[in-house]
């Protein structure tokens, strides 16, 4: 059987500038990646993934409003969030707006729920980072039961029970599209198998290749669980120019400049005078991603060819990271956000779904 293949972008509405160097407005580009969505529909893309994020550099902290404007302007292109970070929102209020954006664009929405790479929304809306791994069991869970969209009975540790509880609107035809966003944790990898829940690999940084590990372990758990396998996509960053040259002349000094900021906030070393280098093998990567294992490429981060940046750019929130005991086991196997060459070999704390994997 042959695979299918899609490609779309993702974009998180980074802050830019205008041509004459200014500093455009967050209204602005909110508008610009509109346009850019109503563009990419014309020219026959298949997905435009809109990220949420509650900062300075980053315009789009409600997907679901700008993709609800793209709706009303495109007639095809499938519409989805890059990701929402489930962990500080409301698993309720996220299936309402999602089927609201379904009705409005005919069938096109789709949701991808992660943790995300920064952790201002926690205390924006009043969540305690240290329980940033509790928080999106438990809001996954409850979001799994909303998508057969029967009367929900649940009950969990960190918000009130339900009782025979339906939610509204309904999707209209069938159940809403929902991805699992993994950034680097065999754990993500089991729990989306577990829920029967498509996965989309968030490759920030580093050769995609190293992911491959992941796909092979998503197909063993669902071969555990005696399920047929869901779609696989891929996120990879990456930068459009003429030619690989001129993308890495005008890339490099946004990059650092952007490389720099996060660094300071998060202890790294600021980035030494070097360019970031052409990584043609990162596309041909994900095309073998794609054609092995039915990945599909849901977005080079403002729609990259054969070129991509050689340094992780965001990573897990440190203070998750360094208090999980799994990141530091995978760490000290070679893993940590990101997966082994050779495989994974990984023991993932006990719950509904624990399932070991092994190369």
């Amino acid at each position: 059987m042959t695979a299918s293949l899609q490609f779309g972008l993702d974009t998180f509405g980074d802050v830019t500038r205008d041509a004459d160097g200014a500093t455009l407005s967050h209204a602005r580009v909110i508008r610009n990646v509109v346009d850019e969505a109503v563009l990419a529909d014309e020219l026959g893309l298949d997905f435009i993934g809109l990220g949420e994020h509650h900062r300075s550099d980053f315009a789009i902290s409600s997907p679901e409003t700008v993709l609800a404007a793209i709706a009303s302007r495109t007639r095809r292109i499938h519409l989805g969030s890059a990701v929402t970070v489930l962990s500080s929102d409301d698993p309720i209020r996220v299936f309402q707006r999602f089927a609201t954006l379904d009705a409005l664009s005919n069938g096109r929405a789709e949701v991808i729920l992660g943790r995300g790479s920064f952790t201002e929304s926690f205390p924006l809306f009043g969540f305690d980072l240290r329980s940033y791994e509790a928080l999106f069991e438990e809001k996954l869970d409850l979001f799994a039961a909303l998508l057969s969209q029967k009367p929900v009975t649940w009950q969990g540790k960190l918000r009130p029970p339900l009782k025979d509880q339906l939610v509204y609107p309904p999707v209209e035809n069938g159940q809403l599209k929902t991805w699992i966003g993994v950034g680097g944790s065999p754990q993500s990898v089991v729990r989306a198998a577990h829920y029967d829940l498509p996965l989309m690999l968030a490759i920030i940084g580093g050769d995609p290749a190293r992911f491959a590990p992941y796909v092979d372990l998503y197909h063993r758990a669902f071969k555990e669980f005696g399920r047929p396998a869901q779609p696989i996509g891929v996120h990879s960053p990456g930068y459009v120019a003429e030619t690989d040259g001129e993308a890495r002349e005008e890339l490099w000094p946004d990059y650092k400049a952007m490389r720099d900021r996060i660094g300071k906030e998060r202890g790294w070393p600021p980035m030494g005078p070097r360019r970031v280098r052409e990584r043609s093998r990162a596309r041909l990567a994900l095309c073998r991603l794609a054609g092995n294992r039915g990945a599909q490429d849901r977005g080079d981060r403002e729609g990259a060819r054969d070129f991509t940046v050689s340094v992780e750019i965001f990573g897990r929130p440190p203070a998750a990271r360094e208090a999980d005991e799994e990141y530091r086991a995978l760490w000290a196997q070679g893993g940590a956000d990101g997966a082994r060459d050779d495989g994974v070999t990984y023991a993932p704390r006990q719950s509904a779904y624990a399932l070991r994997a092994t190369a």
